[in-house]
C-alpha cells in the first residue's frame, strides 16, 4: 500500500502498484477509484527517460523490438514516483504518478501511435 498524499505537484495518488507477471502488466489503483492495467512494453517504449524521450519532441527515440520486455524491479522514488528497471537493463527512466494516471487512461491512443510509427520506420516490436 502506497501512503497517499499529494507530492512535487502530482496530481494523482496511487494507492497501490503490482507487477502482474502473468499479464505482463503494471497494475495500478488511484485515491480516485480508478485502476489501470498497463502492458510493460508500453511502458518500456514510452519511458519518460531523456534516453527514450531526449530533452525535446523532435529527440523521442523510437524504440522496437521490446514485445517480451519484462520488469525486473519496482523502487520507490520519493513519494511522488516509481523507478523500473526492465529486463533489457533499462532503468534510467523515473514513472512519476501522473505520468502512470496519463498512460492508463490513454495507453489506447498512445499505443495505437507507436504502432503507427513503427510502421512508418519499417520496424518491429519483435526483437531482431
Amino acid at each position: 500500500m502506497i501512503e497517499a498524499k499529494r507530492q512535487f505537484g502530482q496530481t494523482h495518488n496511487p494507492t497501490e502498484i503490482r507487477n502482474n507477471k502473468e499479464t505482463n502488466c503494471l497494475e495500478v489503483d488511484f485515491t480516485d477509484g480508478k485502476s489501470f492495467s498497463i502492458p510493460v512494453e508500453l511502458l518500456r517504449v514510452e519511458s519518460p527517460s531523456a534516453e527514450v524521450q531526449g530533452h525535446s519532441p523532435d529527440q523521442k527515440q523510437l524504440v522496437t523490438g521490446r514485445r517480451h520486455v519484462t520488469i525486473m524491479n519496482i523502487n520507490m522514488v520519493g513519494n511522488y514516483a516509481v523507478a523500473l528497471k526492465f529486463d533489457d537493463l533499462h532503468d534510467s527512466g523515473i514513472y512519476t504518478w501522473d505520468f502512470l494516471y496519463n498512460m492508463g487512461e490513454n495507453q489506447d491512443e498512445i499505443w495505437a501511435n507507436y504502432l503507427k510509427e513503427l510502421e512508418a520506420a519499417g520496424a518491429s516490436r519483435d526483437p531482431s
